[in-house]
């Protein structure tokens, strides 16, 4: 089942109009969530992130949409479940049918789909840049829109070359992230990642490992521009998104990867997904 505009339905008995704005537009943004024993993971920042997405886009914020009301129409049907104790949540939330370019409103649907799913960190992971196109700077970016033909074009090359993952640039040819998360490089005690105004995703497992490098006196943590030729001189690299949390990259081409401070962050991650 799903749940649009608070109405629990069957995923059969869902109608998208022709008109719809996500499907013609684009015209949405998403948040991807975790849920593990019945507790959302880092709630409070995918709210907030989604707040500022949604004014940012010139949305209609309803009055009802309060931390506390996302959260019980989330849970609504989780409770309906049976099959895992983890799942990942798709809160989708788009303008209303009408208008072209110009919307006629700018009130909102809202629509949660939620399944269950079985997390796998791997152990060899493979990773090369995507050079067919860019991932244009700047702030629009860093929303989480439903415009992912960038995406899915780099993960069918990914597929295509054996790959597991392909790292996206911008315009400068610079790092920005890879196709379904942020990206972070280890050099010596030096941790970078690139800076939002590079185009990435303010990713919230990005926020949460910057606060746990931030606070570890042994490394330094820099947001900024980072070139493809700095991934592979580097000594790790890992990758974060709301579901994997940190999956440790192995290879680079033909660079080998180690992936202990990544295993060392990871594990710091579970403890804050635990006690958030």
């Amino acid at each position: 089942m799903v749940n649009f505009n608070g109405e629990l339905l069957f995923k059969e008995n869902l109608k998208i109009t022709s008109e719809n704005r996500a499907f013609k537009y684009g015209d949405a943004i998403f948040e991807t969530i975790k849920i593990s024993n019945n507790k959302i993971i880092f709630w409070e920042d995918h709210y907030f992130r989604l707040m500022a997405s949604m004014r940012m886009l010139r949305m209609k914020i309803p009055m009802e949409f309060t931390l506390e009301y996302l959260e019980q129409e989330i849970l609504r049907i989780v409770a309906l479940k049976d099959d895992s104790n983890t799942y990942r949540v798709r809160l989708n939330i788009y303008r209303k049918d009408g208008g072209l370019y110009k919307p006629e409103t700018n009130k909102i649907d809202y629509l949660i789909d939620v399944k269950a799913i079985n997390i796998i960190s791997k152990e060899t992971y493979k990773i090369d840049v995507f050079k067919d196109f860019y991932n244009y700077s700047g702030l629009l970016s860093t929303i989480k829109t439903n415009n992912r033909i960038l995406n899915t074009l780099a993960s069918i090359y990914a597929d295509e070359n054996d790959l597991d993952n392909c790292v996206l640039i911008n315009e400068k040819k610079g790092v920005v992230e890879v196709t379904n998360g942020n990206i972070f490089i280890v050099k010596g005690n030096t941790i970078k990642t690139p800076a939002l105004t590079e185009g990435c995703v303010k990713g919230i497992i990005r926020k949460k490992v910057i606060e746990i490098i931030t606070k570890n006196n042994d490394f330094t943590l820099e947001e900024t521009n980072i070139s493809p030729f700095e991934i592979q001189k580097a000594d790790e690299v890992f990758i974060t998104n709301a579901i994997i949390g940190i999956q440790p990259v192995t290879m680079y081409k033909k660079k080998i990867f180690t992936v202990n401070i990544s295993k060392k962050i990871k594990q710091s991650l579970q403890v804050l997904e635990v006690t958030s």
